[in-house]
This record gives structure tokens, sequence and C-alpha cells, in this order.
């Protein structure tokens, strides 16, 4: 098996009311999971992380503003047409069963427990 480029998809805004210590502490459980697939031989990639720095540089102040909603969603699902599969964490998350669906129409791997993925050398 070669490496994998590994959507991580989970709870960012969800569930946090905006609070950004609790949004930290989510993009911390997206950073571990892709730390894991790393592990793993895979290549991990969270949408926020190329999301955030566009919506900055087309001026967004905040999260919940106009531009980084119309940025947010659209990159992730961009992205996962260059993906090969998503790593769904646990957690309610909106934006994630999004991801979910827009990967079954393409017929991407599904992975919801680090096990699941195979360790390449």
């Amino acid at each position: 098996m070669h490496a994998q480029l590994i959507l991580i998809a989970g709870p960012y805004r969800s569930g946090t009311q905006g609070d950004p210590v609790l949004i930290q502490q989510n993009l911390a459980r997206l950073e571990a999971a892709a730390l894991q697939v790393y592990q793993a031989g895979h290549v991990p990639v969270i949408g926020e992380w190329l999301a955030l720095p566009l919506a900055h540089a087309a001026g967004s102040q905040r999260l919940d503003d106009e531009i980084a909603e119309s940025m947010l969603y659209p990159v992730a699902h961009r992205l996962i047409s260059r993906c090969d599969a998503i790593f769904r964490i646990a957690g309610a998350s909106k934006g994630a069963d999004m991801d979910i669906e827009v990967a079954k129409q393409r017929g991407l791997r599904i992975y919801t427990v680090i096990e699941q993925i195979d360790i390449v050398s």
C-alpha cells in the first residue's frame, strides 16, 4: 500500500458557541489525529489548515463572518476531491458530516478509528 492523503474531519467550531479556547481544543484534537495518521505513514490534512489562511488573506476578521463562511466548507470539499480517504474523528459536527457525504459520493474510504488505517513504511 502507498501513502494516502487523508483528510481529518471532526468538530472545529461545533459545540463551542464561538469560544476561542474550545475551538482551539477542537483543533488540537484534529491535529492529534493528524499526527497519528502521519505516524502510520500517510499524509494528513485538515481543511482549516488551508481555509483559515485563505479567509484571513481575503479580509476575514472572525470565524463566523461572511468571508470565512464562504471558504471553510468549500475549501474542505475541494480538498476532498484530491484525497484518498477521510478519517472522521468522534464528535458532533455538521461540517464533518457534510465532508463524509462528499467523500461517499466520490467513493473514498472513510475511517472512524485509527486502527482501520493500514500502516505503511
